[in-house]
């Protein structure tokens, strides 16, 4: 296969235009791993490292602040630099595989690679991000709910690279939580993200359906309920309320890292904990859990 290695973005996407079946790879993280078992054999590799544009991120201070995180800024960088801005994606990020795994890994290869199970999804979701995407014929913003549309398939035409993520800065109490076989280097059995932001509710789903999801019904249900005005702690009825909502938005499978039983019980006890954290970060301005 050819190694096409641009220098800059146009480069990239001049390259991208002319070779469209040409894999986009940063970190390697999925990639290799698919090459390596040979259940991939593309044409050309499209090497992105070299494209410093794409490993930039910055605040655009408009509507309350939004980071603008380049798609090839790794993991680590987004505890470590965007962690304060945006405290769930730290949270997913340093969930993500070993310390090599995040030193490499990208937001934007995972979102490339689009798995039901990559932790950045229910984050992305939870917080209304817009997916930047680029080509010779322009930019334009996606919705991440807009941005998958089937198991390990998304909304990128041939010719387009993500080019940055798009995420409301300080956007309020937030959380992230994971289940898996052990605690680390693991691919989640399910996941989890919520946001609480101006009498707003982001609560999303990971590895428990054909695509991430947003859980509308319990979002709906938590936002009338909520005494946002005049905080006080939350009965549990409310919460196994908005646990069992969330559960009802899966549509899990049995597979070799948990049942389809499990991932619906799971996702309702992640629910009501982040709940928990969430709202006493808002009760008290101090962030529970993290």
């Amino acid at each position: 296969m050819e190694f096409l290695r641009p220098t800059t973005l146009a480069e990239a996407l001049a390259l991208k235009a002319g070779r469209p079946e040409a894999v986009p790879i940063a970190g390697g993280t999925d990639v290799m791993v698919e090459l390596n078992f040979d259940h991939r054999r593309p044409g050309a590799l499209l090497d992105l490292t070299r494209v410093g544009e794409l490993a930039e991120w910055s605040t655009v201070d408009h509507s309350g602040g939004t980071v603008r995180l380049g798609a090839a800024v790794p993991y680590s960088r987004v505890i470590t630099e965007v962690g304060e801005s945006v405290p769930a994606l730290a949270m997913a990020s340093r969930t993500v595989g070993s310390p090599q795994i995040r030193n490499r890994g990208t937001v934007g290869g995972n979102l490339g690679a689009a798995s039901p199970a990559g932790d950045t999804h229910p984050v992305l979701l939870a917080l209304d991000a817009r997916v930047e995407v680029a080509s010779v014929r322009g930019t334009r913003l996606l919705r991440a709910e807009e941005f998958y549309v089937g198991v390990k398939r998304h909304a990128l035409a041939p010719d387009e690279l993500i080019t940055a993520v798009h995420l409301p800065a300080n956007a309020g109490p937030q959380q992230f939580a994971k289940v898996g076989t052990r605690n680390a280097m693991v691919i989640a059995v399910c996941s989890f993200a919520l946001s609480l932001r101006d009498g707003v509710v982001g609560a999303a789903i990971g590895s428990a359906a054909p695509t991430p999801r947003r859980a509308r019904e319990a979002e709906d249900f938590l936002a009338a309920e909520l005494p946002w005005t005049a905080p006080e702690p939350l009965p549990d009825s409310l919460k196994r309320r908005f646990g069992d909502l969330v559960a009802a938005a899966a549509e899990p499978i049995d597979d070799v890292r948990g049942s389809a039983a499990y991932r619906k019980h799971a996702l309702a006890v992640l629910a009501r904990r982040t709940l928990t954290w969430a709202w006493e970060e808002h009760r008290t301005g101090e962030r529970a859990c993290a």
